[in-house]
């Protein structure tokens, strides 16, 4: 039962489930805990905290301090506090068997979709006022953290679908695909793969607390608009604090992910030093997916271009220079989806890449020499030598500019079918 209590009744062995001001203005980022020494409650005097919200089921209730304490909170005969060694975690499983990359995608492809509906439950019963369902989104990064161990290629291949009616939603589904990607690379554990996916699927649940009218918005925001849009980034953090089932680093991202190294960025201008990993990866990957996405007030960059601007900024020192190269290298100098000109004159659509040998992905052909479309989209790997005699890529295209859909041609559906 849910009871809102003073402050000066609060006792070691509660549940606290809120407080009468924001918990980002205390050292506590959980917004539930048990609370289990006396120096907690110490702190929330510091911060001015006059009334806090407390669960009895979960806890003590006001006046029964002394019954029914949770052993963590007990303290002993002896006056010392309970030394039995905390209960190990189960051993990680092992990684999934690595697969085929043809094998793997249409896995893949469902673990995206689903990641997708999540995102878009998850922002519905927010704006509604009820919880996440933790317990489903979990269930959920659990296949996008297997599906990247099996070949972490095939959902990253997915990362270029974009859906300009529903770009919040895709957006989110695309930047933890892409944080999975750099995380394995990083030689994360599953552990840690899977807290960092699900702070990043939900970084942006904060925008549910703007006006969809006011992110939309065609034009240049003023200087009041952007103040409002900016609040995303805490509103997200409050939400997810808030949020049962969920570890504390799963709200950095949400919290960091406009922050920037040299203290440029918002909500609090932390520069590197303040910023944890997961707030400085998802930084990197958010910026690369919003660039490389159609939005009201910009065109999409091509990903090369994209690469290109977040090696520059990691440069200037607004984002994590060795996170920038690590991510250039986990999705290739020619993402999957980008369309390139050949040294023979053909244009191709990059269909897979190799991480360990950038340069050289899989092809689809799709105009021969003459710029003339092929009535038949034919497959090449220039990772084999005897092709790669043949033809190199010469240069990066715009498909845009040359009225080329490269979803259509990888057969990539935006909708789920």
């Amino acid at each position: 039962m849910r009871k809102r209590i003073p402050l000066k009744n609060l006792t070691v062995g509660m549940y606290l489930i809120g407080l009468d001001k924001s918990w980002l203005e205390t050292p506590f980022l959980r917004h539930r805990m048990l609370l289990t020494k006396d120096t907690q409650i110490e702190k929330l005097k510091t911060c001015g905290v006059q009334y806090v919200e407390i669960d009895t089921e979960k806890g003590l209730d006001v006046g029964r301090a002394d019954e029914g304490t949770p052993s963590a909170a007990r303290p002993e005969p002896n006056g010392q506090a309970d030394r039995r060694p905390p209960i190990e975690a189960p051993a990680e499983p092992p990684p999934p068997a690595r697969v085929p990359f043809e094998e793997e995608l249409e896995v893949a492809r469902k673990v995206y979709f689903d990641a997708k509906n999540i995102v878009e439950s998850a922002m519905h019963e927010v704006r509604m006022g009820r919880e996440i369902n933790t317990e489903a989104a979990a269930r959920v990064v659990d296949g996008m953290v297997d599906s990247v161990l099996r070949n972490v290629d095939a959902l990253a291949s997915l990362s270029r679908l974009k859906s300009f009616d529903e770009y919040t939603f895709f957006h989110s589904v695309n930047t933890a695909v892409l944080a999975l990607g750099l995380g394995r690379n990083l030689e994360m554990d599953r552990k840690t793969l899977h807290c960092l996916g699900m702070g990043v699927l939900l970084h942006d649940i904060g925008k549910t607390k703007i006006p969809i009218d006011l992110l939309n918005k065609p034009a240049r925001y003023t200087p009041d608009e952007f103040e409002m849009v900016k609040q995303h980034a805490l509103r997200g953090a409050e939400i997810l604090t808030a949020t049962d089932g969920l570890l504390e680093e799963a709200v950095w991202p949400a919290l960091q992910h406009h922050e920037r190294m040299d203290g440029t960025g918002y909500p609090y201008g932390r520069k590197e030093s303040e910023l944890t990993l997961f707030g400085r990866l998802s930084s990197v990957v958010d910026i690369y997916d919003a660039v490389t996405s159609d939005r009201v007030y910009h065109k999409a960059m091509t990903s090369h271009a994209a690469l290109q601007m977040l090696y520059d900024l990691g440069q200037k020192g607004h984002l994590d220079p060795p996170l920038v190269e690590r991510f250039i290298h986990c999705i290739g100098v020619y993402p999957v989806g980008s369309c390139v000109l050949l040294d023979t004159g053909e244009t191709g659509i990059v269909s897979q890449i190799y991480q360990e040998r950038p340069l050289t992905p899989k092809l689809l052909l799709i105009r021969d020499a003459n710029a003339k479309p092929i009535a038949h989209p034919l497959p090449i790997d220039l990772l084999d030598g005897a092709e790669a005699k043949k033809r190199t890529i010469a240069q990066v295209l715009d498909p845009a500019a040359l009225g080329i859909k490269t979803d259509e041609y990888l057969g990539a559906e935006l909708k789920v079918g």
